[in-house]
């Protein structure tokens, strides 16, 4: 038996700003940063679990002090009992009625929740000797659907839905396995498309990865509609017609003025048009998603919990589903939202353009692909090539494909140097 004796958080920040690496319409010059959490216990294995949320920058102290508001929850708790019943420890953080009332299940304080919940789930792989996706992918359709909280969903998609699907999957999980081992999972890249960057670095970066393999790019958009023809037009020109591209707005848009510019670059064959508006806002993006059929509407990195998931994918008003490693409560709630898409027949191509986001998030799809959906067809995870060295297990991508860790843990262990070289605290 073991304890929790610690929980250790750091802000780190990542001066990505200097490049305008990360830069979009309505980012345009992030630091890419991480509220960080370690949980340490008493355990003689020495292990512990790892977690943060992602930021850019102003506003993660806010999200550290958030982690560190959960300590009184944790310290002393018995690692067993946490670890041995994860869904019960979820809904024992998300229920808690006083921080409950900062959101209910939304905002700064669900976030910090969830880096609590990944940092656990890090350590529990960890005590496993299995990398988060295979504990996961072995676990029973029963397993795994006590892990989600069907409150607000059963309109949608209920306990028995969720077994149904998980069920169907169950026969082919080795045969899929092996062929994620051995073929690796698909991956987009947003390496060429900064909206900071020039056309030079533009055409050069989408040439070197349609060399590395990649079959979709994707392009920020939506500070000026000439500057994004003309960007684009370079990119078809450079990848040519056989490369998907991708837009991104980043929220920039009213609902007509994302119709009409969207029509204006229908013409470079569009992938998908990804959070053209604000995105809480249902009903706006299912009127842009009738609007701008067949180009397909793609969001998620923002939605805050999986009712608002449970809601866009009823109302038709996204396309791609793309699930945020550190947006909502951790582990346990984007299995929920991996269920819903699998119910509405949606694919999930999850966010991943962040600090650590590459690392955690790609467990994810790999336990979708085994466990859920059994497909990876029309799915792929974004990758961006910034700051996996500081990872102590960093992404793995070649060939335009995400190959599977198969060290134990969640991959959100940074290296020690690197947090502590880029803590506020040293500058």
């Amino acid at each position: 038996m073991s304890t929790i004796i610690a929980i250790d958080t750091s802000d780190v920040r990542f001066p990505t700003s200097t490049m305008l690496d990360g830069s979009d319409a309505m980012n345009p010059d992030p630091d890419y940063s991480a509220a960080y959490v370690r949980i340490r216990t008493d355990s003689p294995d020495g292990l512990s679990g790892h977690g943060f949320v992602f930021t850019i920058g102003r506003g993660n102290d806010v999200q550290e002090a958030a982690i560190r508001a959960l300590e009184p929850y944790l310290l002393g708790r018995n690692v067993e009992d946490l670890l041995g019943s994860m869904g019960e420890t979820w809904r024992w953080l998300v229920y808690d009625s006083q921080l409950r009332w900062l959101g209910p299940e939304k905002g700064v304080m669900h976030m910090a929740i969830g880096a609590v919940i990944n940092a656990l789930w890090d350590l529990k792989a960890k005590r496993a000797g299995l990398p988060l996706w295979q504990l996961l992918s072995g676990m029973s359709p029963e397993e795994i659907v006590d892990l989600v909280d069907f409150r607000y969903l059963t309109d949608a998609l209920t306990r028995e839905d969720a077994l149904d699907i998980l069920r169907r999957a169950e026969a082919g999980r080795a045969e899929r396995q092996a062929e994620l081992l051995g073929t690796g999972y698909p991956a987009y890249t947003t390496t060429p498309g900064w909206l900071g960057y020039d056309d030079d670095k533009l055409v050069r970066l989408a040439r070197e990865a349609v060399a590395d393999g990649f079959q979709q790019i994707k392009l920020k958009v939506g500070a000026s509609l000439d500057d994004d023809v003309r960007r684009l037009a370079l990119a078809r020109e450079t990848v040519g017609p056989d490369i998907g591209i991708a837009v991104d707005a980043n929220q920039r848009w009213e609902v007509s003025e994302a119709i009409g510019w969207i029509s204006q670059l229908a013409a470079y064959d569009l992938a998908w048009v990804e959070e053209p508006t604000n995105p809480d806002d249902v009903v706006a993006h299912a009127a842009i998603s009738r609007a701008i059929s067949p180009i397909r509407v793609a969001t998620g990195e923002h939605m805050a919990n999986r009712v608002m998931f449970k809601q866009f994918l009823q109302s038709q008003a996204l396309q791609v589903a793309q699930i945020d490693a550190t947006r909502v409560a951790g582990v346990n709630e984007n299995i929920a939202i991996l269920l819903l898409a699998a119910r509405f027949g949606v694919p999930v191509c999850p966010h991943a353009g962040g600090v650590g986001l590459c690392e955690m998030v790609q467990h994810l799809s790999y336990f979708d692909f085994v466990a859920v959906s059994g497909s990876t067809e029309g799915r792929m995870i974004e990758f961006v090539d910034h700051l996996h060295e500081h990872f102590v297990t960093p992404v793995d991508v070649r060939a335009g494909r995400y190959w599977a860790p198969t060290v134990a843990g969640s991959g959100a262990e940074m290296l020690d140097a690197s947090r502590l070289e880029f803590a506020l605290s040293h500058g």
